[in-house]
């Protein structure tokens, strides 16, 4: 048992590692590490299940700093605890190109970082799809391999934002109760005071919403351990509200906001090395502090072991499915799974919406991914997300395969992307697409991250009709499309549907948006391939006998349009050709070669999409024709609606022949 001496020391560790590196670059927020010190320390030294020599060990305990700005805490403990990736030299080059310690923490620049945080309550959020995921797989594979809990450590800024209600009323709601959010109360925001803007009473919002909640001083550490305990043994999620100092130590910035968000100086660096008793110079921890960090960092390496021997002793299909769902692998058969599915779809030509088309491939994909956990934001029914292999997820019962996630796209999103993180499932949920603009901070994480989460989009133009311009989307396809690293993905019919469901769940470093109509559209794809066309991009569709004069670039609902287009130009004299683009990201990332081909030399280039221009003079160059939209959409039937904007192949063929007899 640490005495309170070296707990004291330990945590006095953390906070000059952070109040130098903060010096050093600067730049940073050295407040939260030094207020929270105490809390890490109780939770690194005695609670937390990890180890620094197999850090992707996947029964660790999770941990998520959710008030990222907040990072030199979490760097400070990795050094401390001996993880490989952040050495001191690491620690000096605090928020430095190039160096892993940046300024809020990343996925994937050093291990132990769980997921990348800093806009806030995207880790609390994070952290519920983790506490699912675990719950999920516990029911698959059983306490012996899947056991774990998922700390988070999150501020008043968490708290606040509006993201942080639809997280946590979904853990209550399903009763996570190895999720605890650890709540640094210090009452400080960057303005100041946080009763200059709030006076929520949290732990009743808590408890409103299905968790359990207790409060301590968090410069205690024996009542930090005693709510940790609790939370432990209890059938709730539970919110453990620590009561810190912003800043604790510094002489005259504790508890102020002149502690969050800035470079404390020396004079008061000196003046916390006296008050709390810190002879080391700057970046240097005593040696039997460090010799103490790092026993607690060994402290786990026994449960893991164990847990491998457990994994070991399992038998040898469930060992095997166990860890390629860890490892993110699809099945085996699975490509030959999507051509025989293409092959009879060309036979039987359906003519469905492309949400339609989407629940017809997930109901061949699911049978066989048996770690999709399909969702939907409060339209199951129109997203058509759910099939017959995922059943409900429920309190007490995770067993199914279906989140109802509510009215909560951000959280949806946000869940969804822990749930990836955490890893052995597929995560996928629906909204429509309008309702992106929720979803959009997370999906852009997801980017940033590279990770595999896919969202289901519906609704995805003024095709839906009578809910009119609040619902449908036009400049929804150009925002997405310009988030790095995002797969927005627009299919023409059934079978490109199922092509863009095989690249996103082949996708483990990009995460996908399928964008789906609501109206029902023809097979276009008329002739079998086995290659899967949609994974350039962009191809064509229908070409043309001899060099084309026009050519039509068109994506979902608007191919169809495209073809009408095309027959009508052919009959005129005009030679045609139609080249779909299920994705433009993917058809940017060919080869020059490739693309130039695509493109041609057509005199004529057009687009026809039933959303704004932006993103397509890349495609059709800023002297190309577009057919969309210009502003906002109308309430109205759908054809009426089409005809009304003039996205119609009458309106296409037009604009050809007036470009033509202007050449």
């Amino acid at each position: 048992m640490t005495t309170r001496e070296m707990h004291d020391r330990m945590a006095n560790a953390i906070r000059f590692l952070s109040m130098d590196a903060v010096e050093k670059a600067n730049s940073g927020h050295p407040g939260l590490p030094m207020g929270a010190a105490d809390i890490a320390t109780v939770l690194f030294s005695r609670y937390l299940s990890y180890d620094p020599q197999k850090p992707d060990w996947a029964d660790r305990d999770r941990f998520v700093l959710s008030a990222g700005h907040g990072s030199m805490l979490l760097y400070s403990l990795l050094y401390l605890t001996g993880y490989e990736d952040i050495d001191l030299e690491q620690i000096k080059h605090f928020r430095q190109l190039g160096w892993r310690t940046a300024g809020h923490p990343e996925w994937g620049h050093a291990a132990g970082i769980e997921t990348t945080t800093g806009p806030l309550g995207q880790g609390l959020a994070n952290s519920v799809g983790m506490a699912l995921a675990e719950r999920i797989m516990n029911a698959r594979f059983g306490d012996d391999l899947v056991d774990h809990y998922t700390y988070v450590l999150a501020g008043d800024g968490c708290l606040m934002e509006g993201i942080s209600q639809e997280a946590i009323s979904l853990a209550g709601h399903l009763k996570l109760n190895k999720l605890i959010v650890i709540w640094d109360d210090n009452n400080i925001s960057i303005d100041g005071a946080i009763s200059l803007s709030d006076s929520t009473d949290q732990c009743k919002r808590f408890e409103a919403s299905g968790w359990n909640t207790t409060r301590v001083d968090g410069h205690n550490p024996d009542a930090i351990a005693a709510a940790i305990e609790a939370a432990r043994k209890s059938d709730r999620p539970t919110l453990i509200a620590a009561k810190t100092t912003i800043g604790y130590g510094a002489p005259t910035r504790a508890g102020t906001n002149k502690a969050h968000g800035s470079p404390l100086g020396a004079e008061e660096i000196a003046g916390a090395r006296k008050a709390l008793g810190w002879d080391a110079e700057p970046f240097v921890v005593p040696s039997d502090v460090l010799d103490a960090w790092r026993v607690a960092g060994l402290r786990a390496a026994k449960e893991r072991k164990e847990w491998e021997k457990r994994l070991c002793a399992a038998d040898a299909s469930t060992r095997a499915e166990f860890e390629r769902r860890m490892r993110g692998d699809l099945p085996q058969g699975f490509d030959q799974l999507i051509v025989d599915y293409k092959k009879k779809l060309v036979e039987d030509k359906p003519k469905v919406a492309t949400r339609k088309s989407s629940e017809m491939a997930l109901e061949v994909i699911n049978a066989l991914v048996t770690e999709t956990i399909g969702g939907s934001a409060d339209l199951t029914g129109s997203n058509n997300t759910k099939t017959s292999q995922t059943g409900p997820i429920k309190p007490d019962d995770y067993s199914g395969r279906y989140v109802y996630y509510g009215i909560r796209e951000h959280g949806m999103a946000a869940a969804m992307n822990g749930m990836t993180l955490h890893g052995g499932v597929i995560p996928y949920g629906g909204t429509f697409l309008t309702f992106s603009d929720y979803a959009r901070p997370a999906m852009r994480l997801a980017s940033l991250m590279g990770i595999r989460s896919i969202f289901v989009m519906t609704h995805d133009s003024i095709g839906l009709g009578e809910d009119g311009p609040t619902h449908q989307p036009v400049e929804h396809l150009a925002a997405l499309r310009a988030i790095p690293n995002h797969y927005v993905m627009r299919p023409a019919d059934a079978v490109e549907a199922a092509e863009c469901w095989q690249i996103a769940l082949e996708s483990t470093k990009t995460p996908s948006t399928l964008t789906l109509t609501r109206q029902n559209l023809p097979t276009v794809r008329t002739e079998h391939a086995v290659e899967n066309l949609s994974a350039r991009g962009a191809y064509e569709l229908a070409g043309t006998n001899g060099d084309a004069a026009v050519t039509i670039f068109a994506t979902g609902s608007e191919v169809e349009i495209a073809l009408a287009a095309r027959a009508e130009l052919e009959k005129r004299g005009h030679r045609t050709r139609v080249v779909s683009v299920p994705c433009m990201e993917i058809f940017a990332a060919q080869s020059d070669e490739y693309r130039a081909g695509l493109i041609g030399n057509a005199s004529v280039k057009i687009a026809i999409e039933a959303g704004v221009r932006q993103s397509w003079d890349a495609i059709i160059g800023s002297d190309g024709l577009f057919v969309g939209m210009s502003g906002f959409g109308a309430s109205g039937k759908i054809e009426d609606l089409y005809k009304h904007f003039g996205i119609t192949a009458e309106a296409a063929v037009e604009a050809v022949e007036k470009r033509l007899a202007s050449a």
